[in-house]
């Protein structure tokens, strides 16, 4: 009884689609596909952001902050038991600053690759998000044109006995396929802007926090006694120069 209890709900929730599948074809049918492609690589990357830490930047902050005062190792057992991006690409910079026999040159091209390497990561399958943006209203125009054909093509076949209200339902069913490939697109279209923007802010907190961290810029007085006071020391009013 459960059983077909359920099977009729689940028939009843696949009834609406498949009443837009009937009416719009086979270009519905590859929207519907296209759809079902895009929500997975939305979810996707929300997961992987969210697993990956992606606009958290306290501990890195932190641990800049640790640096800066003298308490190197301190701030780097920060950075190596937090898993964001930003703080990697601290680890690896704290990591070759602690060894003076490595040039500094050496240090920031394995930030930079490190930057590479994460920002890459977190770009994958935005491409393919972007291409359901711009093809989802395509198919949806091309179906648009086939159903207009096809309207056209009975009213032609129907003579001088044309019914308007066929002729007007062939219409109606042939913008189906647009409307579709439009409620595709546009979700897609947003997701892919929130996701690129998302990016862009981790980028530019990985540039601010590692250039900080390399050229020990000079701060004001203020700032440095709240940095102190953070990590439990007294200020220290100098300049912290890069490690050789």
């Amino acid at each position: 009884m459960n059983a077909m209890i359920e099977n009729l709900g689940l028939t009843a929730a696949m009834t609406p689609v498949m009443d837009l599948l009937a009416k719009g074809g086979v270009v519905v049918g590859l929207l519907l596909v296209v759809s079902v492609l895009a929500l997975t690589i939305v979810i996707a990357k929300l997961w992987q952001f969210w697993i990956a830490g992606v606009g958290r930047h306290r501990k890195a902050e932190q641990a800049v902050a640790f640096w800066r005062v003298g308490k190197r190792d301190q701030a780097y057992r920060i950075v190596v038991t937090d898993r964001s991006p930003v703080s990697d690409v601290l680890a690896h910079a704290m990591r070759g600053l602690m060894k003076p026999q490595v040039p500094e040159k050496r240090v920031r091209e394995d930030v930079e690759r490190v930057c590479f390497t994460h920002l890459a990561d977190l770009r994958s399958y935005l491409r393919a998000l972007d291409m359901i943006a711009q093809i989802a209203p395509l198919l949806g125009l091309f179906g648009t044109v086939l159903g207009m054909i096809g309207a056209f093509q009975a009213m032609a076949d129907a003579g001088s006995q044309v019914d308007p209200s066929t002729l007007a339902g062939g219409i109606w069913v042939a913008l189906l396929t647009t409307a579709v490939g439009l409620a595709v697109a546009i979700p897609a279209s947003v997701m892919l802007s929130l996701f690129e923007g998302r990016i862009e802010r981790e980028q530019g907190a990985m540039e601010k926090i590692v250039t900080e961290l390399f050229t020990g810029a000079v701060t004001s007085i203020a700032t440095q006694t709240e940095e102190a006071e953070q990590v439990g020391t007294q200020p220290r009013f100098e300049v912290v120069h890069d490690a050789p």
